[in-house]
């Protein structure tokens, strides 16, 4: 194979024994630099390689792709996925890598490089700190691989990694596409690839998706990813599609084809949200989001590949990491919501989505258009994000409980000393850093106070908490209390559910049955508690909170009712539905591997697993049939 000269570099720095970082833009071609990695160690019989990746989606789209040139020797983690989980090429999410790391690192021995993926999460505000530890605490024996988007202090993150684990590690920095890009705007309805400020916004014309859609058909920039920052949008903009026609006959009875042949596979053929897809499909248009059904999704993202759908609007996560590049790109806004206020996109995330455009070794350009609202956005904010360059990675350190208890085990009460090995520090000035410590120390006096650790060992509360991360103390008290022991089939698959689940703003809760009334009483009895205790040390942010929502959609679902009919008892997407549900899984998982439990209770989390983890919400089942 002939690679590409910073493929070429990177792969004789890995060949020489170097751990590596890369920095190229979407679609620039890493992942040919990952398989060498794996074809390397599979030739070599010289060790196994850790895949992570920051979302399931990514990592189950790995494992069918690695499966068809690897088969057996690929297997997957992913909390709610366990299939050949001792194959020598191992597939998981970050979390559970870490995981791994802090209570089973004696697994990692026989594996001897680390993939990271998207490794530039580190600055994630919500999961960056998950990546930060597994960078930390990985064995000594491992060798890394991260694969990252564009980000200017890339040397900045080789030094931290060097600080802490005593080893040389070499970037490879690659600034050009093999597709170039080029840039139009849509602005007083005109397509142009100049951006000049209307003198008088009020009198500008309304940017009309109709309008842009033609142009880009008109120019053959199909097929096209749109992105927009809103599921229900994301939904609307393909039925105002309806009267276009984007293929031959043959190509619809082709897609027609698929579309039904892939329903069958993934009994999608009575699924209202399958069948409402159709006139869509057979005029090459689809949409996509998380609150589809997964299956749904996978079957729209196979289309996609096929070339059929010409035009698919889809939010941002459709651009993270899945290979699924086309010819040209639009952006419905370039606002979004980020946290807590709606701001300008970062240009990281920019290139994240416009990098899906042009496709490696079939088009020779990419276009992306970009629609400009003067009341939203002005043209220079607009040239801001395009011409920038990318934002730096920065550290969202925030370990949590779980991580705590877990290093005390092993370092009682020098785990403070870890802190100056984070990237965090490494990162801050002496405020920031003295406020960090803080806070981890905060942490660790409240475990201590709350009866997770005494006379300097893990109490059997703290051994439970340890296992259950995000959602430890709210756990481990339910336990001590002995009220998870008390609980049926029914009370444990509640509890867990409404740890994991988070309303939408505004969203109100259903009616609930009094057996979940009861369940709710005592974890919010319990988070009362908890709050108080987090607010007394001034710890944030606080622990999440139990909302039971869905509560009387979990219980029509473990009474054995049908998907289809669950959702009436609850305004979620059924996608994000499915998401709770497995995330549930994963958390009895979590409770179950602990050693603290009686049999009894195991027994029932045990068979709370199975009667949750059937039909569609059995991940496993739709990747073994994928």
């Amino acid at each position: 194979m002939i690679y590409d000269p910073f493929q070429q570099t990177a792969i004789d720095y890995i060949n020489q024994g170097f751990s590596v970082i890369v920095s190229a833009p979407t679609g620039a071609g890493k992942t040919a630099i990952a398989e060498h990695v794996i074809e390397s160690c599979l030739k070599e019989k010289s060790g196994g390689v850790i895949y992570t990746a920051p979302i399931k989606a990514l990592s189950n789209q790995k494992f069918r792709d690695f499966q068809k040139n690897y088969r057996d020797d690929i297997g997957i983690l992913t909390g709610d996925v366990s299939l050949n989980p001792f194959a020598p090429v191992l597939i998981m999410t970050t979390e559970i890598f870490r995981n791994k790391i802090l209570d089973q690192p004696e697994t990692l021995k026989k594996y001897k490089w680390v993939i990271f993926d998207e490794i530039h999460y580190l600055d994630n505000q919500e999961r960056g700190t998950v990546w930060e530890e597994a960078l930390m605490f990985m064995p000594e024996h491992m060798r890394i691989l991260g694969l990252s988007a564009t980000i200017p202090n890339i040397k900045e993150l080789c030094l931290w990694i060097e600080s802490i684990h005593r080893k040389p590690i070499k970037s490879v920095i690659e600034n050009n596409r093999p597709v170039p890009l080029h840039f139009f705007y849509q602005y007083n309805n005109e397509v142009s690839a100049n951006l000049n400020p209307i003198k008088n916004p009020r009198n500008s014309k309304p940017n009309k998706t109709l309008r842009l859609i033609e142009y880009i058909q008109q120019h053959e920039g199909l097929p096209c990813i749109y992105f927009v920052f809103g599921r229900r949008r994301a939904e609307e903009l393909a039925h105002d599609l309806s009267g276009f026609n984007f293929l031959s006959h043959q190509e619809r009875t082709t897609i027609t084809q698929m579309y039904k042949g892939l329903c069958r596979m993934f009994d999608l053929e009575q699924e209202p949200s399958a069948v409402d897809m159709y006139p869509l499909i057979e005029k090459g248009v689809a949409f996509h989001h998380a609150g589809m059904l997964p299956t749904l999704k996978e079957a729209i993202e196979r289309l996609f590949t096929s070339k059929l759908i010409k035009v698919i609007f889809t939010t941002e996560t459709f651009a993270l990491g899945i290979n699924m590049p086309s010819k040209s790109v639009a952006f419905d806004e370039l606002r979004k919501f980020y946290g807590r206020y709606v701001r300008s996109l970062k240009t990281r995330d920019f290139y994240q989505m416009a990098g899906r455009a042009g496709r490696r070794g079939i088009d020779k350009e990419g276009f992306v258009y970009s629609r400009v609202n003067p009341f939203r956005i002005q043209p220079h904010e607009v040239k801001k994000i395009i011409y920038s360059p990318p934002e730096e990675v920065i550290s969202q350190f925030n370990t949590s409980y779980a991580t705590i208890l877990n290093l005390y085990e092993k370092h009682r009460d020098k785990v403070l000393e870890i802190y100056p090995r984070t990237l965090h520090y490494f990162q801050s000035r002496k405020n920031r850093q003295k406020e960090a410590l803080r806070l981890m120390d905060a942490k660790l006096k409240l475990l201590k106070k709350d009866g997770h650790i005494q006379n300097d060992m893990l109490t059997q509360k703290g051994a439970f908490a340890k296992t259950v991360y995000s959602y430890e103390l709210l756990m481990a008290e339910l336990f001590v209390i002995g009220a998870l022991e008390q609980m049926d089939e029914v009370q444990l698959a509640l509890t867990c559910l409404a740890a994991v689940f988070e309303p939408r703003k505004g969203q109100e809760i259903l009616d609930i049955s009094h057996r979940a009334r009861k369940v709710r009483r005592y974890c919010e009895e319990i988070f009362a508690h908890i709050k108080e205790k987090e607010e007394s040390f001034r710890i944030y942010p606080s622990s999440k909170m139990p909302y039971f929502n869905l509560s009387t959609a979990m219980e029509a679902w473990l009474n054995g009712t049908q998907f289809n009919k669950i959702l009436k008892y609850t305004d979620t997407d059924e996608g994000e539905i499915i998401r709770y549900f497995r995330m549930s899984v994963q958390i009895l998982r979590e409770i179950n591997d602990n050693k603290v439990s009686s049999a009894a209770l195991h027994k029932r989390l045990g068979e709370t697993i199975r009667v949750i983890n059937r039909d569609i919400v059995n991940a496993e089942n739709q990747l073994r049939k994928g």
